[in-house]
């Protein structure tokens, strides 16, 4: 007989970047226990997993890290694959060649696995909507058919939080300080996907991104002082 579902403990799908690290503190003041969950899929900045076991560690969170490079062997991505030349823009419709095929799908259905094996419900991941670089599973729609999907698949009430669903990356910067971790996400996460550490290479799609949201926030908290 399983225990009964522990609805005070979450699992984090942690990358060490500037959303999963925001997402990790919401975390930690929604729930009693919290895991976080990082991937090795082959990523050329594999680094961003050593900078996720160190915040994890300074934040006194659980850390744990599943070997997913089958990701990386079953289909292609600029993320993986050297030989391929990094998009610097969304081309029309097309989704870059930095989406990672399956990536969200196979995560979020690994950390589920976890989490059941944990007697825990919840599970926390950082993709948002609103600045979502036009990969289709940062989408709402596809979380909430997840969530569906994982439901019946296990026979499990899963609840997959996406805090950051709906938010600017200016407003994500917001959330991190509202939280008390504005200097650490700045200084020591790593969302380049060229690997480097903080303010970034400062030229992938990535650091625009971020580097954007930030400029954004930083001018409407300096009209609020």
């Amino acid at each position: 007989m399983r225990e009964p579902v522990n609805r005070d403990a979450a699992v984090v799908l942690f990358s060490g970047g500037q959303d999963s690290t925001t997402c990790l503190f919401w975390a930690k003041k929604r729930f009693a226990k919290v895991y976080a969950l990082a991937f090795s899929y082959g990523q050329k900045h594999i680094h961003e997993i050593d900078i996720a076991r160190q915040i994890a560690a300074n934040a006194g969170v659980e850390f744990h890290v599943i070997d997913a490079r089958f990701i990386s062997a079953l289909g292609s991505s600029s993320l993986t694959d050297s030989s391929i030349e990094m998009d610097r823009e969304q081309k029309g419709n097309t989704v870059p060649n930095t989406f990672v095929p399956g990536r969200n799908m196979f995560f979020i259905s690994m950390a589920a696995v976890f989490a059941r094996e944990r007697n825990v419900n919840h599970l926390v991941t950082g993709v948002s909507q609103s600045d979502f670089s036009g990969y289709p599973d940062c989408r709402d729609s596809f979380i909430k058919s997840m969530n569906v999907t994982l439901n019946e698949a296990m026979d499990w009430q899963f609840v997959i939080d996406t805090p950051l669903m709906w938010l600017t990356k200016a407003e994500t910067w917001e959330l991190a300080d509202s939280l008390g971790v504005f200097d650490l996400v700045r200084n020591e996460t790593l969302t380049c996907y060229n690997g480097i550490p903080g303010d970034g290479c400062g030229d992938c799609p990535s650091c625009r991104l971020r580097k954007a949201g930030l400029e954004e926030y930083l001018a409407k908290r300096d009209r609020k002082q």
